[in-house]
């Protein structure tokens, strides 16, 4: 073969290689807490505690 068929081929072969590589990241499905600045607070009040647990 060629020269140019192989750096081809070993470029595909290189590129496939890199793409199964890393794993994607893994989505956090929980929300992150909200910020409470302290304007927030006088404007608003304190957030309610939460719940407690269930029987």
């Amino acid at each position: 073969m060629p020269p140019v068929i192989h750096l081809g081929l070993a470029g595909l072969v290189m590129l496939l290689v890199a793409a199964c590589a890393t794993a994607p990241a893994a989505i956090d499905p929980t929300p992150p807490p909200r910020r409470l600045d302290a304007k927030t607070q006088l404007e608003y009040g304190n957030p309610p505690p939460p719940p407690g647990p269930r029987y």
